[in-house]
């Protein structure tokens, strides 16, 4: 549990190991650039505030409760104790004052959610309690506690009533394609939001090992002795570098139906900040408080975000963004390449026609 022994909620807790605590803190201090721009053009999209208000007032939320309260088991000191303890610890370590409420509920997926419109609600699946060990299950819970502190909640109801509601009218001419544009934008913003709260995650558990350990039960289950963590990572690194340009559209192509990354992504994107020196210096004591949030300029925010797609952009190994790098730089031989990279050559000349003459050498950037 946390550094100190303390009393919430009525409850006397006794530490099991030091972890250090973070008063008053601020989302921004773990949010992703991405999770923070992504959100901002969703909020831009055409008609998504009337959406928005509109299903603000209609969201069946009360049944929502209801259901979860007659069909699942709610956390408490009677019932899954050791998430009770878990969660209260969490809610300390970030301090988040008010303790959301915890729901089991059967289903042999491991999955974990954080919903609500007014008041966030912690749902974790039966699949993920008797997957993961204590210290894993630890950071998943700092994980929806981070979603609960930085409001994605709210968003992840609506993707879900517009995910469902999107199946339900798909037979209405056009009509399937109004909601699924903001159900895609939805799900953009949301994936950017798992890298947020996988970081939270971290900050709670405070154990790096136990999270790749985790990601690593959710993509291969319950066979560690089977696993390799840095052959793990090494996998995110080849899905990143691998293939040529073709690739890199199916790559796409194949992450707009998620609501989450892909494990080996999150895995790597995790290790990265985890040894950043933004890192050491919240796990130092130095992050924004929540105090400072309302003297928080959007235009830093804007250029943070701009700032770490640039970076993602320039660092990728990926054919297609460093083809993006290529034309923001002012590379020549742009057509050579998109033709190359399609043609499977994403590196190097392509074949030569031997009854085609061939132009001389030229000095340049190629």
């Amino acid at each position: 549990m946390s550094d100190d022994s303390h009393e919430q909620n009525g409850h006397e807790r006794v530490p099991s190991r030091s972890r250090r605590r973070f008063p008053g803190i601020s989302s921004r201090t773990y949010e992703h650039p991405a999770d923070r721009s992504a959100l901002v053009a969703l909020r831009r999209l055409t008609g998504f505030d009337t959406v928005f208000k509109a299903l603000s007032s209609l969201l069946p939320e009360r049944s929502l409760r209801l259901l979860f309260l007659s069909d699942s088991v709610r956390v408490s000191d009677a019932q899954f104790a050791h998430l009770n303890d878990m969660l209260r610890d969490a809610c300390y370590i970030l301090d988040l004052h008010k303790v959301p409420p915890m729901y089991v509920t059967q289903d042999p997926r491991p999955n974990a959610m954080c919903i609500g419109l007014d008041e966030p609600v912690i749902v974790v699946t039966t699949g993920l309690v008797e997957l993961l060990d204590e210290e894993e299950m630890r950071a998943v819970v700092g994980h929806e506690v981070g979603h609960a502190l930085s409001g994605h909640s709210v968003y992840r109801t609506i993707l879900l009533f517009l995910t469902s509601l999107a199946l339900k009218v798909a037979w209405i001419p056009l009509g399937n394609v109004a909601i699924m544009a903001i159900v895609t934008a939805l799900r953009e913003w949301f994936r950017k939001s798992e890298l947020s709260a996988d970081r939270a995650g971290l900050l709670v558990g405070q154990d790096l090992r136990a999270s790749m350990r985790g990601l690593m039960k959710i993509a291969g289950g319950n066979h560690l002795h089977e696993m390799n963590v840095d052959a793990f990572l090494a996998q995110a690194e080849e899905y990143e570098a691998g293939g040529d340009l073709r690739d890199s559209v199916l790559k796409i192509l194949n992450v707009l139906p998620r609501s989450h990354p892909f494990t080996t992504v999150r895995a790597a994107e995790l290790k990265r900040w985890a040894e950043s020196r933004d890192y050491q210096r919240i796990m130092d004591g130095h992050y924004p408080r929540r105090t400072e949030d309302k003297d928080a300029s959007v235009s830093d925010s804007f250029r943070q975000s701009a700032a770490s797609y640039a970076d993602d952009v320039k660092n990728s190994k990926d054919p297609l963004m460093r083809l993006v790098s290529d034309l923001a730089g002012g590379a020549g031989d742009l057509g050579g390449r998109v033709r190359r990279g399609f043609g499977g050559f994403a590196s190097g000349d392509a074949p030569k026609d031997p009854k085609r003459p061939q132009n001389p050498p030229q000095d340049g950037p190629s």
